[in-house]
């Protein structure tokens, strides 16, 4: 049961590689109280960044995934439901069958959202939980399938950059052999170097106090380095590591077979063939980060994870 003075709200967030589904009650100024949370891989992205659109396969995958969250949301008695949609569908040519089929299944028009937006509705979820028990300047960085956003900021942002490298994107770009090559690794850390030279054009790294990650990337490695027999969200949300320890669990990842992968216990298996690339982005994001701040005469001490993120910014916007 919610108060007079709070709503039941449901936030979709469709990504390049997953959808994922929040329904919580939410007041003006209280947190939210999370009701219920899924996730589904759905690949959306699937070619884009090849053919520049969504495959009808990928598309009837994450229309499925739509309906049944749509029943979800009518069982739980959400009264408002907002459907944002980001890397894929901003790339994609035919994104108004995309629109239309979300328009049918959920009965709401999908926001298309700009990699700024993106940014700042993640920046709002990652600091409404575990990051704002670190001391601030907070970078927040949601690492997607096609984009990851880089957001600085303490209450509020204060610069942010969205950038083309993601999990899905450099997977099919670079990282094609399993396990990738060392000539395909090379490629692809050159890729993530030079958009990182790009977003230090705007965001200050080296003022970062905490980072902050977020997204199934990032939750995938920490519950590498914590060496988990199962995924256990309750003990990847708040995880604190030194960069070192970061490192060593995303090159361990990136260097494993899919197989390998899919014998973890904590690995979704709609997962395995992309967190390679995934670890790659996060390690080379940390090094740099770590390296900016030591440059600009400081420590980068801790790297967190938080399992607050976009979903959570979508749901409070909504307060």
């Amino acid at each position: 049961m919610t108060s007079s003075s709070t709503r039941r709200v449901a936030a979709i967030d469709c990504g390049t590689n997953s959808i994922r589904l929040l329904v919580a009650d939410v007041g003006p100024d209280g947190p939210l109280r999370e009701v219920d949370r899924r996730t589904k891989i759905v690949r959306l992205g699937q070619g884009v960044d090849r053919t520049g659109e969504l495959a009808p396969e990928a598309l009837e995958r994450t229309l499925a995934a739509s309906r049944e969250y749509a029943r979800v949301v009518a069982e739980l008695g959400a009264t408002r439901v907002r459907f944002v949609a980001t890397s894929a569908t901003r790339d994609a040519r035919n994104r108004d069958a995309f629109h239309d089929g979300v328009l049918a299944a959920v009965g709401v028009e999908p926001e298309v959202v700009s990699g700024d937006e993106e940014a700042l509705l993640s920046f709002t979820g990652a600091t409404s939980g575990t990051a704002t028990q670190h001391p601030g300047p907070y970078l927040v960085v949601d690492l997607g399938g096609g984009s990851t956003e880089l957001v600085l900021g303490t209450a509020t942002p204060d610069a942010a950059l969205s950038l083309d490298v993601g999990s899905v994107r450099l997977t099919e770009r670079h990282l094609r052999s399993d396990p990738p090559t060392e000539d395909e690794i090379a490629a692809a850390r050159a890729d993530v170097r030079a958009a990182l030279d790009e977003a230090a054009a705007v965001v200050p790294l080296g003022k970062t106090a905490t980072l902050v990650g977020l997204a199934g990337s990032i939750t995938t490695v920490t519950a590498h380095a914590l060496g988990l027999p199962s995924y256990l969200r309750e003990r990847v949300h708040g995880a604190t590591f030194t960069p070192d320890q970061v490192l060593a669990a995303c090159d361990d990842l990136l260097h494993r077979t899919r197989e390998e992968r899919l014998a973890l216990g904590f690995m979704h298996p709609g997962r395995a063939d992309v967190i390679g690339a995934g670890a790659l982005v996060w390690s080379e994001v940390v090094t740099r980060v770590r390296d900016d701040v030591a440059a600009a005469g400081g420590r980068l001490a801790e790297v967190v994870t938080s399992e607050s993120d976009i979903l959570d910014g979508i749901a409070l916007s909504m307060a």
